[in-house]
């Protein structure tokens, strides 16, 4: 099973340097978050000056907010990064869960999933190399890979899996190990309902941080901040505590997860760190081998 690093989203300069050593390491992607009304980095600008830093490792956006964006312009994006990266490129995709990201743009949220589906059909059109319409010719460049980059969508609910197993290429899992056994059986299912070949590809993204006792404080503090607030939508009482709460903060839990998820079938996990010191990346190194 593969591992990636989900990376912190404090400190964005920093990120040159967690990119160089995840390179260097054991592990098989860097993933980056999307929100709109945050002070994160946005992710295919960051993505795509990593992807400049790097020579092996892939770069995954979890999630793009999607629907905050244009497809066709979204849909040039990303195949000019997936072709500038050697096809190193995988569009994580999903809705998000914040009303103020889709009042800061104007996009009704309650449309959300209807528009998601809009816009896939409008990207993959687009990286198929097909004119955009009668009047409109091809958008380029054309993406490394043939169709567009890979896309999981991420999801918890049944008209999300559903999405995932009909538009995508995978699925990708933000929930504890409880729930993902039966979100990964349910895309499973849904993959063959849709009467797709082979198997949908799994990927399951686990909070975490290593280190001493500040290290730990800030990326709990960092992640329950990113959880709280009034605009979240249909998030269950005590959420943000929860998260704080699960985060793995030894060596023995990564190494557990990692087993656990790859006997529920998980293709890779992502360990996304809250904690910004780029000391994280030899951490984690270090965790998964045992040392």
């Amino acid at each position: 099973m593969k591992v990636g690093l989900g990376l912190p989203i404090s400190e964005p300069v920093a990120l040159l340097e967690w990119a160089r050593g995840a390179d260097e390491g054991p592990f098989s992607t860097l993933g980056l978050l999307d929100r709109l009304v945050y002070h994160n980095p946005e992710p295919l600008v960051a993505l795509a000056v990593l992807a400049g830093e790097t020579s092996r490792i892939r770069l995954q956006s979890e999630v793009l907010l999607a629907p905050l964006r244009e497809p066709a312009l979204l849909a040039k994006q990303c195949a000019t990064l997936d072709r500038m990266s050697g096809g190193r490129f995988t569009l994580g995709i999903g809705l998000g869960a914040r009303r103020d990201d889709y009042e800061a743009v104007g996009v009704d949220v309650h449309r959300r999933g209807a528009r998601l589906e809009e816009m896939m059909a409008v990207m993959r059109r687009v990286w198929s190399g097909e004119p955009y319409s009668e009047e409109i010719g091809p958008i380029g460049p054309e993406p490394a890979r043939r169709g567009g980059p890979e896309v999981l969508f991420g999801a918890f609910s049944p008209p999300g899996i559903r999405r995932a197993a009909r538009l995508g290429d995978g699925f990708l899992c933000a929930a504890h190990l409880a729930d993902a056994a039966s979100l990964f059986r349910a895309t499973e299912a849904e993959w063959q309902a849709q009467g797709r070949t082979g198997r949908p590809r799994l990927v399951a993204q686990v909070n975490a941080a290593l280190g001493p006792d500040h290290l730990i404080k800030e990326a709990r503090d960092r992640l329950y901040d990113y959880y709280s607030g009034p605009h979240y939508m249909n998030l269950p009482a005590g959420f943000a505590e929860g998260a704080v709460a699960s985060m793995l903060t030894t060596s023995g839990q990564i190494r557990d997860m990692a087993t656990r998820m790859r006997d529920i079938g998980a293709d890779e996990v992502m360990f996304y760190c809250w904690a910004s010191d780029v000391t994280q990346v030899d951490r984690f190194a270090g965790a998964l081998s045992g040392a």
